[in-house]
């Protein structure tokens, strides 16, 4: 089994940060590209950012230059640090992964089951 497992939502003022943490755990050989998405009432699921095995990274506009996507290889983890937190950014923020599961030759994509941010006065 694989499981992605969420932590470091919670309440922050406008203007104030937070940092997410995603650790992948189970019957994984490879992790190949990471993300972090995010869903608000009454809107589809967005990607927020996004990582390869590389460290290479992509943003969401609406994020860029406040948000910076990490990852730790040995430790199967993902991260998000948040910066400059508007209401907006009010979201259940979901980790993702694509990787290799031990034994197998294709790929798997995984969804944790997310974590709230709420930026609020």
């Amino acid at each position: 089994q694989v499981q992605l497992v969420e932590s470091g939502g919670g309440l922050v003022q406008p203007g104030g940060s937070l940092r997410l943490s995603c650790v992948a755990s189970g019957s994984i050989f490879s992790i190949n590209a990471m993300g972090w998405y995010r869903q608000a009432p009454g809107k589809e699921r967005e990607l927020v950012a996004g990582i390869t095995s590389g460290g290479s990274t992509n943003y969401a506009d609406s994020v860029k230059g406040r948000f910076t996507i990490s990852r730790d290889n040995a430790k199967n983890t993902l991260y998000l640090q948040m910066n400059s937190l508007k209401p907006e950014d009010t979201a259940v923020y979901y980790c993702n992964a694509d990787l290799f599961r031990r034994g197998l030759y294709y790929a798997m994509n995984y969804w944790g089951k997310g974590t709230l941010v709420t930026v609020s006065s």
